[in-house]
């Protein structure tokens, strides 16, 4: 008998869902449905298969049924899973880690290592097993050897095992340390992407402005002269021509918006510190005039790359200017490409991979010139898929119309809160914080109408689907040192609004009730307070939105599956 018709068996016996088992073993709902639906199971000696004993024990205490305990559902569950030390879970993890980081064709993977494709897709979404495990981490580590030998393969692999591209040289080597990786080495996801979240919870936008002095910048309105056309040979005269364009966009009268796409090497350019700085200072000045920016990001590199480039492009997004894009398809990993368009000129750029060196940048302000790169940006854009959605307190309409109409899709919703969420917070006591804080009659206005408007379409979400908030639950202690606010970012607010600390625990008892009064909505509590003032919401396998409460108020709604995936199976680190 399978795993699953076993876990159905007690489910059955016990007269339980899968909220109330969920509740019961701490796993979270999402976990239990693939458990259900046979799409996951735990490893044979695994925290998990331990949580769910105990949950269903824990309903049988309840139910009065001595004859089901933590230790026969344990071996009746174990017995259907295979008797090994060999981690599935986290292998599988890391596989799917280095397909996406190196970009992995499945088709010649699976003709190389004689594995069906469809069966290979079936490992990575944790529905079948490898009958031999050793042999199949020996193929894949044997095809990535010796199919992926650029030096930028090398660099990738390294930067997720942790180590330097050096420490991979010699192939014994290589093969070595990339099979113990796979079967038991940590991924490094977490790590970057707390990092990211934490520098965005504590991310000020007036700091950074003040810092850059962006609000004292002045434009300059003094033409640049230049030739009609201009070449660039070399790394150093490509340098050039990047900040000549931005010269030529800047000072010139248009108002177009600027486009930007690139798959260049980047790191010849950023070891040149003072060189980065006045990039970011064209960029800063660009915006300073007003102009919109188009984007199309480069993010065939390794994760932690994408990540720290994330970060850096962060404060800019939060400018409200850029629209931010992406390719799906491979654009080639040999030629690599350079396209800057504003409304005065345009800078096209090209190398071979591996040789950015003898690289070249032309720059023109001939009209039908910048009129073709012109259109060539727009095609590309039609090949682009948004990278993130981007709402701030100018388009609070979109952003309502977004979560309105997202809420009669199918799939789980999982949040990772810094506070109780509003749609469980009774308009009585709603009011009684608003009066007690002295907040202003329009905002008072706005927030109560914001609740209502979220409540009702939580109750639409809830009616199909399931919803799972993990809550931190602090101390009074705790409280007295950092209060918690009330979460009112999507109401665009950005005067924090402190509970008491009754009003918190209140607030706390009544999420717990609105638990108990909807079958379809879990709450977890008892989590570290890891963020104040952002929250994480899930639509599994659609998008995650990351909400920022102010400093600017503002959301993210991110659907690339790389750093969609790496943010829904993110863990909250626990500190002691």
């Amino acid at each position: 008998m399978a795993f699953r018709d076993v876990m159905t068996e007690y489910m059955e016996l016990l007269h339980c869902n899968g909220k109330e088992l969920a509740k019961h073993s701490g796993l979270s709902p999402s976990v239990i449905s693939r458990y259900r639906a046979g799409e996951r199971a735990p490893g044979h000696d695994s925290e998990q298969l331990h949580k769910l004993a105990r949950g269903f024990a824990s309903i049988a205490c309840q139910a009065h049924r001595d004859d089901v305990t933590e230790e026969s559902v344990y071996l009746a569950l174990a017995e259907t899973l295979p008797r090994s030390d060999f981690n599935f879970e986290l292998m599988t993890n890391n596989l799917n880690e280095l397909i996406s980081v190196l970009n992995l064709n499945l088709n010649e993977l699976a003709r190389h290592i004689s594995y069906d494709a469809s069966y290979i897709s079936r490992i990575r979404a944790g529905q079948r097993r490898p009958s031999d495990p050793n042999a199949f981490v020996d193929g894949v580590c044997q095809f990535v050897i010796r199919r992926r030998v650029r030096s930028s393969d090398k660099v990738a692999v390294a930067s997720i095992l942790g180590i330097t591209p050096a420490d991979i040289e010699d192939e014994r080597a290589y093969y070595t340390k990339l099979k113990n990786w796979l079967y038991k080495g940590a991924s490094l996801k977490t790590d970057h992407i707390n990092t990211f979240l934490t520098k965005l919870d504590d991310f000020d936008l007036n700091e950074y402005i003040r810092s850059i002095k962006f609000d004292k910048l002045k434009v300059p309105t003094v033409p640049f002269q230049f030739s009609t056309s201009k070449n660039y040979y070399g790394i150093e005269q490509m340098k050039e021509g990047e900040l000549d364009f931005f010269k030529a966009t800047v000072l010139s009268r248009s108002k177009e918006t600027v486009f930007m796409c690139s798959n260049m090497e980047m790191k010849d350019m950023a070891e040149d510190i003072d060189f980065g700085k006045k990039w970011m200072f064209a960029i800063a000045m660009t915006l300073k005039k007003g102009l919109h920016l188009d984007i199309i990001h480069n993010l065939d590199r390794p994760f932690n790359e994408m990540m720290l480039g994330l970060e850096s492009w962060i404060p800019i997004y939060m400018t409200g200017q850029i629209s931010p894009y992406y390719l799906t398809n491979d654009s080639g990993n040999i030629l690599c490409h350079l396209d800057y368009v504003s409304g005065a000129a345009a800078l096209s750029g090209e190398c071979i991979s591996g040789a950015h060196g003898r690289g070249k940048y032309h720059l023109t302000k001939n009209k039908d010139e910048v009129a073709y790169y012109r259109a060539k940006s727009q095609l590309l854009l039609k090949k682009a898929q948004p990278l993130m959605k981007i709402f701030r307190q100018n388009s609070e309409k979109a952003y309502r119309s977004f979560i309105s109409s997202d809420a009669a899709t199918e799939g789980t919703r999982h949040g990772i809160l810094s506070s109780p969420p509003l749609y469980t917070l009774g308009s009585d006591l709603l009011e009684s914080i608003l009066t007690r804080c002295n907040t202003p009659a329009t905002d008072t206005k706005a927030i109560l109408e914001y609740a209502q408007w979220l409540r009702t379409t939580t109750m639409s979400v809830l009616e199909n689907n399931t919803v799972f908030d993990e809550i931190p639950q602090v101390s009074e202690e705790e409280f007295a040192a950092q209060p918690v606010v009330l979460s009112l970012g999507g109401a665009f607010i950005e005067n924090d609004i402190y509970y008491n600390y009754d009003e918190y625990i209140e607030h706390l008892n009544q999420t717990k009730l609105f638990a108990a009064e909807h079958p379809n909505y879990t709450a977890q509590f008892s989590i570290p307070r890891t963020f104040s003032h952002i929250q994480i919401i899930m639509h599994e396998g659609s998008w995650v939105m990351i909400s920022k409460s102010k400093s600017p108020a503002i959301h993210f709604v991110i659907r690339h599956p790389k750093l969609r995936e790496a943010l829904e199976n993110f863990v909250v680190p626990v500190t002691e």
